[in-house]
């Protein structure tokens, strides 16, 4: 039976009276001509809202049900690249004709929104493999061994690479106005290669490299500038370097130099600068150069050096405070790309914290409130903890 319209009042009312009258579904269909399930409906609505009126509705039918949100969502989950037109034509192939909107605010309902996606180093599986290895052997080193470390690295700083403001406010029409444009040069309107250092206690010292950096280049750097920083930093004997894998840093004649002048080496995964908390520092010296709009070169180095110099020895030791952060979160993405930033983490049921001795272990009986420690925010109520502990210097550990 083809679909119909739907029912007018008059008739709803002959199904009712049919159907006090002793009359069977079947019958009422039969003689009215309208569908089994209809009659039955129609009967069912009466007997719950006492009437045959169209009661009022919420909105006009959605068109995409549940088993075409559930297909859709398939669809992203193997390939969240999928655009909206790639979905609208895969819907249409199974009689769903629905507006890329409507397919948009899906997803947004089903807490899946278009985020520009992150930029992060390529890993392979010898990269996760050796990440992974590098956190769960590091996990447990007590803290006065990263205080004791020189984390050393090199980074580009553009003249007009970076602009702060990423939104103008302007009326219609004025957007090629020279006040609401960020101007763009090419190569960044030049720029400049720095090598620097920090510990626990404080930024080291800042070279700005003249020309092409190479290995040897890199070697007369940590001639001139590793020991005079460990001094003035106040590391202890035993001091270890950090450093990335830059063929500069593993080559031949920079491994000999390393050994002659007795550095001992941080053995460093590959492709982890989310490892290495010195990434933070660069990000706070650029951002503190580019808000004072340097004109040239020359200004670039000025204010490069300056900057440096005023970063506070607090910034310096919370990074390295928090650093197991970083080698939980390691671990909880199996040695997969993890946020550079040491925000603070979630505490849950079940959780296991450490105090900051790392010699006892505790474990959240609760995941309900809001308590904050010296180092990290932790979203808890009641805590299972030894009554002598002194000391809120903790951090999750997820096994």
């Amino acid at each position: 039976m083809p679909r119909r319209k739907e029912l007018s009042e008059d008739l709803r009312s002959r199904i009712v009276d049919l159907h006090e009258g002793g009359k069977g579904y079947k019958s009422i269909s039969k003689s009215l001509d309208v569908h089994v399930s209809t009659v039955r409906q129609t009967v069912y609505k009466w007997r719950k809202f006492s009437t045959v009126a169209t009661l009022p509705r919420r909105g006009r039918p959605v068109k995409m049900t549940a088993r075409a949100q559930r297909r859709m969502l398939n669809e992203v989950k193997k390939n969240p690249r999928v655009s909206a037109k790639d979905l609208q034509k895969s819907l249409a192939h199974a009689n769903i004709f629905v507006d890329t909107s409507t397919i948009r605010k899906t997803l947004n309902k089903n807490g899946v929104h278009g985020r520009t996606p992150r930029t992060k180093p390529l890993l392979s599986k010898k990269n996760i493999a050796a990440r992974l290895k590098f956190a769960k052997e590091h996990l447990d080193v007590p803290q006065h061994y990263w205080q004791n470390i020189l984390w050393t690295d090199e980074t580009k700083i553009e003249l007009l690479g970076k602009n702060t403001q990423h939104y103008v406010w302007r009326k219609k029409g004025t957007a090629h106005q020279h006040q609401n444009l960020i101007p763009t040069v090419k190569h960044g309107g030049g720029s400049i290669m720095v090598w620097g250092c920090f510990a626990a206690s404080g930024p080291g010292w800042i070279v700005v490299i003249d020309g092409k950096m190479n290995s040897r280049v890199y070697q007369d750097i940590l001639q001139e500038n590793v020991r005079p920083s460990v001094r003035q930093l106040k590391l202890r004997r035993g001091w270890v370097m950090q450093q990335d894998n830059d063929p500069k840093h593993t080559s031949n004649s920079t491994k000999e130099w390393l050994q002659q002048n007795k550095i001992r080496l941080l053995e460093w995964p590959s492709q982890s600068p989310d490892l290495s908390p010195i990434e933070m520092l660069w990000h706070d010296l650029k951002r503190a150069i580019h808000i004072r709009h340097p004109k040239n070169i020359a200004t670039l180095k000025q204010f490069c050096e300056e900057e440096w110099s005023k970063i506070a020895p607090d910034r310096c030791a919370g990074l390295i405070c928090n650093y197991r952060k970083h080698l939980v979160e390691v671990i909880a993405a199996k040695g997969g790309s993890t946020s550079c930033s040491a925000v603070a983490g979630r505490l849950t049921r079940g959780s296991i914290f450490s105090g900051s001795s790392g010699s006892e272990r505790y474990t959240v009986i609760k995941s309900k409130g809001s308590h904050t420690f010296s180092t990290l925010r932790c979203e808890c109520l009641h805590v299972l903890f030894n009554k002598h502990m002194k000391t809120y210097n903790v951090c999750v550990v997820l096994f």
